[in-house]
């Protein structure tokens, strides 16, 4: 019982190799079966590690020594761990499941599994890790897994594009992040989490040491939680099967950068310049992800720029304190985005691969099931009482009034973006009248149990989900911050955190869900009684709904200043260095030794008088030579 985490992320990495060393010959149920109940396991051995609740170390082996600096092989449970834990199995099991349904036609389909499994295993080696360089292996590791995963069907080489953008831009941020771990090493002489953070603890605040490293450290957060400036790989990630995008954007790898942040706590609040630069990167990233999303047609783009929207209103909250306020978005955001991406697949599947909602419409006659949990979903993602949503985007917003009443506001539209743009799509989807071809809709119909059971699930969650972290004002328990507060206890007593009296809260909560209701009653007017649709013409678009739906043109911005160039200086170096210079250079040795034999070999003329003379000629030259 004493070693049962060291199990929750062997069961994964066993499906794995079992699933790639003879994968091939197994069938489809098979392999769908064995990879979910890996899955499966891990998530019961995480319920008990949960229930212990106590914070432990769990040595594995001797990893690195060398010189003053120590690194084991080991994992750290504690109760961030465990919450963690909790929602990528547990979230990780269920898109199993659907992927057996949804996959089921691929002829690579064990190879998919095979990749899931992985995928998890690296997650759960990043959570676990009790120093930063185990969590680093994961980090890559999951960078790995998503450019398997997002160019999986790599025949189209679109998707090879974004599956190469998406590990790109993450190893921009990788960079920053390992920079940041050297850094960690050679100031604390340690990377175990333990270690740092306790000689951390005495470090004055603003030392320029602690604010490198939590800038360099942010750098890579920036990356993997798509951030400003490296967003721009998540809207392509779509490229992949839709099971992936929902493990991507749902519960594990765009969460890495908030566990990161809240695990290093300590470290960030020691640096005030650095926890504004978090908060003013996540409020940026919220409202231009916010408004980008307002304009997109394509069904899980608008998911995905919801997705970079949330995780910047996290990143504002870490970067006031609000630790276990942004973990706790973390959690409800796995359950509804999770339930909205496999909804959003569930439509895919019917329509035939169509995902562009102008095409849609009606469909909730067809397909209850997905119209009622995309239904519940999206109340919680806007903010609806009493879905989860409400609950943890307005202990986020509360905790951000009390700190920066501006970046309250910039929430507060964050969030009435989000309304309109989610009930956007969930009417254009869902309601009004079919729009599609009559082949499509010849063949709509609900999804196998297999993929409705899961979204059953999920739309319960991010029903109910919320009710572990109730505001004050309820005079209830808030389960989820205490259970958290071990972890944050210390930082919590250097960086203020807000509870602002009942009044104030009331007054935020009524706001937020006023501002919600009138927005949602603004989409319905628009896209139900007015039963408008969005053109799909670009030209009959005005310039500045053009600019939002090109997306700013912040693609083209960077192809123009980035790729582009780089693309210029390989073309130079590939003509003038490669060819003009070290080929020249290689051509030209072989070009002097043939020409040069072809010289020597006229003294070879057979003539021994000839060769004597030489050989006096040779000798007098040698005695002059010895002589000077």
């Amino acid at each position: 019982m004493n070693n049962i985490p060291l199990l929750i992320p062997a069961f994964p990495l066993l499906g794995f190799l079992i699933l790639s060393l003879i994968g091939k010959s197994l069938s489809k149920a098979t392999a769908a079966i064995l990879g979910s109940s890996m899955i499966l396991l891990s998530f019961l051995f995480s319920i008990l590690s949960f229930s212990q609740g106590d914070t432990k170390e769990y040595m594995v082996f001797e990893w690195i020594h060398a010189g003053v600096l120590n690194a084991n092989f080991s994992f750290l449970i504690d109760p961030l761990t465990s919450v963690f834990l909790l929602i990528i199995t547990g979230i990780g099991f269920l898109i199993h499941v659907y992927s057996a349904a949804y996959m089921h036609d691929d002829e690579h389909h064990n190879t998919f599994f095979s990749y899931l499994n992985l995928f998890v295993f690296f997650m759960l080696l990043l959570v676990m890790g009790s120093n930063f360089l185990i969590m680093f292996v994961g980090w890559e590791g999951v960078g790995l897994c998503s450019y398997l995963l997002i160019g999986f069907w790599y025949k189209n080489d679109a998707y090879n594009k974004a599956a190469s953008k998406a590990f790109i831009m993450n190893r921009i941020g990788d960079l920053g992040f390992l920079l940041g771990i050297v850094l960690i090493a050679l100031t604390f002489g340690s990377l175990e989490y333990t270690s740092v953070f306790d000689q951390a603890k005495g470090y004055p605040g603003s030392d320029a040491t602690i604010t490198a490293i939590t800038l360099l450290l942010f750098v890579g957060a920036t990356g993997k939680s798509a951030q400003i400036p490296l967003y721009t790989w998540l809207p392509d990630a779509m490229a992949g099967p839709t099971p992936v995008s929902a493990l991507i954007h749902a519960a594990t790898m765009v969460t890495a950068g908030i566990y990161m942040v809240a695990r290093s706590n300590i470290l960030f609040t020691l640096s005030p310049i650095t926890m504004q630069v978090v908060a003013t990167t996540g409020i940026a990233t919220a409202l231009l992800a916010a408004t980008i999303g307002l304009a997109q047609n394509d069904i899980k783009k608008v998911l995905a720029y919801s997705t970079v929207s949330q995780l910047g209103l996290m990143f504002t909250a870490l970067g006031f304190g609000a630790f276990g306020s942004a973990v706790f978005h973390v959690m409800t955001h796995a359950f509804f985005k999770a339930c909205l991406f496999l909804g959003a697949g569930s439509v895919i599947h019917a329509m035939h691969h169509q995902q562009d909602i102008r095409k849609m419409g009606g469909l909730r006659k067809y397909m209850p099931i997905t119209y009622l949990t995309f239904f519940i979903s999206t109340l919680a993602i806007a903010g609806i009482f009493p879905f989860s949503g409400f609950f943890s985007k307005d202990e986020m917003l509360a905790q951000i009034f009390s700190h920066n009443r501006l970046f309250w506001l910039l929430g507060i539209i964050v969030s009435i973006f989000t309304a309109f743009y989610m009930f956007r799509l969930f009417y254009l989807t869902f309601h009004g009248s079919f729009r599609g071809t009559e082949k499509e809709k010849s063949h709509l119909h609900e999804s196998p149990p297999a993929i409705t059971i899961p979204l059953i699930v999920l739309a319960v969650l991010a029903a109910a989900g919320g009710f572990l972290g109730l505001p004050s004002v309820f005079h209830a328990p808030h389960f989820l911050a205490d259970y958290l507060e071990p972890v944050f206890k210390n930082s919590h007593a250097r960086v203020f955190t807000a509870h602002p009296d009942h009044a104030t809260e009331w007054m935020l909560m009524g706001i937020a869900l006023l501002c919600a209701l009138i927005t949602i009653g603004v989409a319905y007017s628009k896209y139900i009684r007015s039963g408008e649709v969005p053109e799909p013409d670009e030209k009959e678009k005005k310039p500045l709904h053009l600019l939002v739906y090109r997306k700013y043109l912040i693609d083209e911005f960077y192809d123009n200043i980035f790729v582009k160039p780089l693309q210029f200086l390989s073309t130079i170096f590939h003509r003038i260095g490669d060819k003009e210079m070290i080929d020249a250079s290689v051509n030209l040795t072989g070009t002097g030794i043939r020409e040069g034999g072809s010289l020597l070999k006229l003294l070879q003329t057979g003539n021994t008088g000839f060769y004597l003379l030489m050989m006096v000629i040779g000798s007098v030259l040698l005695l002059l030579l010895g002589m000077l």
